[in-house]
């Protein structure tokens, strides 16, 4: 398919527009980032694997009722997806204590949480997506409680559902990001799953070694970032084993497999 215009690039995605009215086309990066921008770099494969394993989870949550903003995969790196107002929150869903949570509250990182935790946060990098309370998103309109309602209710049945899919292939939810956006018809919108969901926005832990298979190998100077991409493919059944590059093998498998 044809680049179309480019109509906004961020850390880790372009959006271009799309061939149909209503459309856009994600381009999935490899360019990683982490504390608000301030570290860069490439992982290599990246894209390509955050596009697979998002369209995989994404097909997965659609299967279960979850309205979302994706249509389908156009190659290794392009998704066709539905053109939403973007909600300026981002939802963060936790577990487990770890991360930025561990770090305010002094709670030992690893530590099972008594429920699940939803916070969330004001999207604007400039002030590096500062955490917010419901107070501030009615206050400032940023959605309405209706809104919000539904985003709650999708974000608690999309961990549910996320948890049962990784324990099954000895993987951790430690926790995950998730935006959401309005999907216009006329005057009417309601509220949509939309971005991405991949190891760029989740914690995923092994469940026997506690290894991180995520982006905080990247944020941590662990090493071994495009390996653990790749392991997380590899058992969610999207990648054969014992493969070493993640563009080639991730485009053999889905050649052999016909998707």
């Amino acid at each position: 398919m044809a680049r179309r215009r480019q109509i906004y690039e961020g850390k880790a995605k372009i959006l271009y527009e799309g061939p149909e009215p209503g459309t856009l086309i994600q381009y999935f990066k490899d360019d990683a980032t982490a504390f608000n921008a301030q570290k860069r770099g490439t992982i290599n494969g990246k894209g390509v694997l955050n596009n697979r394993i998002s369209e995989h989870v994404f097909t997965l949550l659609g299967q279960i009722g979850v309205p979302h903003h994706f249509i389908r995969r156009l190659n290794m790196r392009e998704q066709l997806i539905r053109q939403v107002e973007i909600v300026p929150i981002e939802v963060v869903v936790r577990n487990v204590a770890a991360g930025s949570l561990s770090k305010r509250l002094g709670i030992e990182e690893g530590t099972q949480l008594p429920r699940t935790l939803i916070e969330y946060c004001y999207k604007d990098d400039a002030l590096g997506d500062p955490l917010i309370a419901e107070e501030h998103i009615a206050c400032f309109n940023w959605c309405s409680q209706e809104e919000l309602h539904d985003i709650q209710d999708m974000a608690i049945r999309i961990n549910d559902f996320m948890c049962g899919l990784f324990a099954a292939v000895g993987i951790r939810l430690i926790d995950f990001k998730l935006e959401f956006g309005r999907l216009w018809d006329g005057d009417y919108s309601r509220i949509i799953l939309a971005d991405e969901i991949s190891p760029d926005g989740c914690r995923l832990w092994d469940m026997v070694t506690n290894e991180k298979l995520d982006k905080d190998r990247f944020r941590r100077d662990l090493g071994g970032e495009v390996e653990a991409y790749q392991e997380v493919a590899r058992r969610l059944g999207l990648m054969p084993e014992g493969g070493d590059n993640a563009v080639l093998d991730l485009e053999t498998h889905r050649k052999k497999k016909g998707s």
